[in-house]
């Protein structure tokens, strides 16, 4: 059974310069294995994700992020069984935020500032939707 799950989180302190770019190898290198695909966006000190794949495989990385040092105030935005992927071209997609329209942000938020916390994981869906049409989103 696949699933989705949305989750946003907060730099931890022990969130360094390169982790991001660390983050982004090894997911791109251990998903493949899990079945896992997704989107993860990094803006001002917030992460956004979205996993895909398997129940199991996702809950355990959503369980490893919940308890990573790196990541505080997860908060699980959406979590639903899917027909089919969304984001299946991607071991990690990453959104390229030289290309995030402060126009399409506040087409679903109530400001121009990416704030998942104040955004419903549909909202964020529909994003990360438009974020791939337009070319927003470095491939892996």
């Amino acid at each position: 059974m696949l699933v989705r799950l949305i989750y946003a989180s907060r730099v931890g302190a022990q969130f360094g310069e390169g982790d991001l770019a660390t983050v982004l190898r090894q997911s791109r290198q251990h998903n493949p294995a899990n079945g896992i695909t997704g989107l993860l966006c990094h803006a001002d000190g917030v992460f956004i994700q979205v996993l895909e794949g398997g129940r199991d495989a996702v809950n355990a990385l959503y369980n490893r992020v919940v308890s990573d040092p790196r990541h505080r105030d997860v908060t699980l935005l959406a979590y639903e069984e899917v027909a089919e992927r969304r984001f299946a071209g991607w071991t990690m997609g990453q959104v390229n935020l030289q290309r995030l329209n402060p126009g399409l942000v506040l087409k679903y938020g109530a400001s121009a500032k990416l704030d998942p916390y104040a955004m419903s994981g549909a909202a964020i869906a529909s994003l990360f939707d438009e974020l791939i049409a337009s070319g927003a989103i470095v491939c892996s």
